[in-house]
């Protein structure tokens, strides 16, 4: 009996010790993901809203006016790369300035011609803007060179000739490569400053978004309408106290000697957003006064915007890093909605639809959409795009 009870006991305690090395493996297997998760974001999180001091972006990010490699671009220094398409005129012939409302600028890769296609054929046709909308927009692709030296030149050529059709292309002399992002935001700014700083507002979008523009010009003149002037604006889709990733095979790693600090400044997702002519120029002074060092151009927005003291503002249909869910009871808020590469122009058809309001009209329409919100809102699987508090809007 005693022999069977040693042998009984000594089962169970082989049983512990199994299950305890299986569960020590897989958090060993999965300790990086949950660093990257739960650690790196609670430190974030702490360092942002109890410690919350930024002051050192201005002495560590600042251009020093006695090196000498700034002009060479080293280390992050300013580097004006030379136009290889421009439009100048675009919003004016230098002694007259058009009225412009909103100068959109889409970041686009060379070879995606069907992308702007789509684009020209739906939200970004300044002719429908101004038509249907009474407000002048002007729209412009901004990119780099192909970076496979192989394609480049049939590539360059073909966008020659993209642009001698529809004048709508911004390129400089870089490679558009994901880590020169914010080489194309700098050009964004310069480019606005120095040929459209009249425009009353900026947006800088990717090419595989969709802009709703009735919704967003609406909103736009309802701010004018409420402020004057609709100053110190800059709104999107915000990330709060978002930690550096650290994890190389990232491809939004960043080193420690980059940025060795636990927290980002607050910044919107670069997929879209708006930001007023006031906050505009005050981003295009940061970008002479702080080096590009930092390759993400979200975060390197944040870092501008810190160091002129201009804080983003949340909308909740400003959509992140997925795609809105179609339904008429979304269309009728939505601003932007990201991952359309290919379905731009039925989204358009769908959510430009005159009639697509007539879903959220009187008290049982509001109730039928806030229902609808939620089933498709406040759900796991839509965390990417509008939050919860989007169905209650």
């Amino acid at each position: 009996m005693m022999f069977m009870n040693f042998r009984r006991i000594r089962k169970c305690h082989f049983v512990q010790l199994l299950t305890t090395c299986l569960l020590l493996c897989v958090v060993m297997v999965s300790w990086e993901e949950l660093d990257h998760h739960v650690v790196s974001h609670v430190r974030s999180y702490t360092y942002r809203y109890l410690v919350n001091s930024y002051d050192f972006l201005n002495s560590s990010f600042a251009i020093s006016s006695n090196r000498k490699d700034v002009s060479k671009g080293v280390d992050g220094g300013l580097v004006n790369y030379p136009y290889l398409i421009n439009h100048p005129d675009k919003c004016g012939d230098g002694k007259s300035l058009d009225d412009v409302f909103l100068l959109l600028f889409v970041k686009s890769s060379p070879e995606n011609f069907e992308q702007r296609q789509a684009i020209r054929d739906t939200w970004g046709n300044e002719s429908f803007v101004w038509s249907e909308l009474g407000v002048s927009m002007r729209m412009v692709f901004v990119l780099g060179v192909h970076p496979d030296a192989g394609r480049r030149s049939g590539v360059q050529k073909a966008l020659l000739q993209e642009d001698q059709v529809y004048g709508d292309l911004i390129q400089q002399n870089f490679l558009d490569t994901f880590h020169n992002l914010t080489a194309k935001l700098i050009l964004q700014f310069h480019w606005g400053h120095n040929y459209c700083p009249q425009a009353r507002f900026l947006m800088s979008a990717d090419d595989d978004i969709f802009i709703h523009l009735p919704n967003l010009v609406k909103y736009l003149q309802e701010l004018l309408s409420r402020q004057s002037g609709a100053k110190n604006l800059w709104v999107g889709h915000v990330h709060r106290g978002a930690p550096p990733i650290r994890r190389k095979a990232s491809k939004y790693h960043v080193p420690n000697d980059l940025y060795p600090w636990p927290s980002y400044p607050d910044y919107t997702a670069g997929a879209g957003y708006v930001v007023s002519g006031d906050v505009a120029a005050k981003i295009y002074h940061a970008t002479l006064m702080l080096n590009s060092s930092m390759y993400i151009d979200d975060v390197f927005m944040g870092i501008c915007a810190k160091a002129m003291g201009v804080s983003p503002q949340e909308h909740v249909y400003f959509a992140g890093e997925g795609k809105a869910p179609y339904h008429p009871c979304i269309y009728d808020h939505m601003i932007t909605s990201h991952g359309h590469a290919t379905d731009v122009r039925s989204l358009w058809q769908a959510a430009a639809d005159p009639t697509v309001n007539h879903h959220s009209r009187g008290f049982l329409g509001n109730l039928y959409c806030t229902a609808v919100r939620v089933m498709l809102l406040c759900l796991p699987y839509y965390q990417n795009t509008y939050s919860c508090m989007a169905a209650f809007t």
